[in-house]
């Protein structure tokens, strides 16, 4: 019983410290939807000292959006982008000690990739061979396997479902749950059937439920270890 706890870093919105100190992943904003060349070392610096595995989360270049607004960008344009997110981040973490080890999507990215093969393969081409974390059933993850790149599978106890296995869009009722004994016993539910489980750092108690999931998964039985 082994599961990783991710969580999104170096958005300038969280506790950065706090989170490090209980997940074994941390994707860190790359600077297209959020942070900073100053707030990646921080992030890669911390995660090196405490042991906790870095991985890219790369976005559309859309601040002001946070990355959450859905947008039509061009394979070329996209891979190019993905390129310059995961190179600047590799680059600050080998100054801190540690290699960027997956590649993780970032909010409407995240879920165009989950659908669409073409901006699936920028992401997978900007990446080089970097592992990929997503949701169970994307099309990133099987073009990625197809191509024998490593895949992990990730749940949200704090989010809520669709039928067909998507997250609620944000703009809809359910769409993020707040009660912490609730996302605690969602996420030893899902670490059963995920190999990774994560909390988003920006939303109100982020630490709060992050320290309720990694007591909630150890009384589990379940061994935390990073990707």
């Amino acid at each position: 019983m082994v599961v990783d706890l991710n969580a999104d870093l170096g958005e300038e919105v969280t506790d950065d410290a706090a989170l490090l100190a209980l997940v074994t992943s941390a994707n860190v904003a790359c600077g297209y939807h959020a942070g900073s060349p100053a707030i990646m070392r921080a992030v890669c610096e911390e995660a090196a000292r405490l042991g906790v595995s870095v991985g890219a989360q790369v976005s559309y270049a859309d601040r002001p959006g946070f990355g959450r607004v859905a947008r039509e960008v061009a394979y070329d344009v996209l891979r190019e982008q993905v390129t310059d997110q995961v190179g600047t981040l590799a680059a600050l973490a080998a100054e801190a000690g540690v290699a960027v080890r997956y590649v993780k999507p970032h909010g409407a990215l995240y879920h165009r990739v989950a659908t669409d093969p073409e901006q699936a393969r920028a992401v997978l081409d900007g990446s080089g061979s970097l592992p990929v974390l997503g949701l169970p059933g994307a099309v990133v993850l099987e073009l990625a396997a197809a191509g024998r790149r490593r895949v992990w599978h990730e749940g949200f106890p704090d989010r809520g479902y669709l039928p067909d296995g998507g997250l609620v869009p944000r703009d809809r009722p359910g769409a993020l749950l707040t009660d912490t004994d609730e996302i605690a016993r969602r996420a030893v539910d899902l670490a059963r059937r995920v190999d990774s489980v994560c909390l988003h750092g920006d939303t109100p108690g982020a630490v709060a439920h992050a320290r309720a999931v990694r007591r909630a998964l150890l009384d589990a039985g379940f061994r935390l270890t990073g990707l």
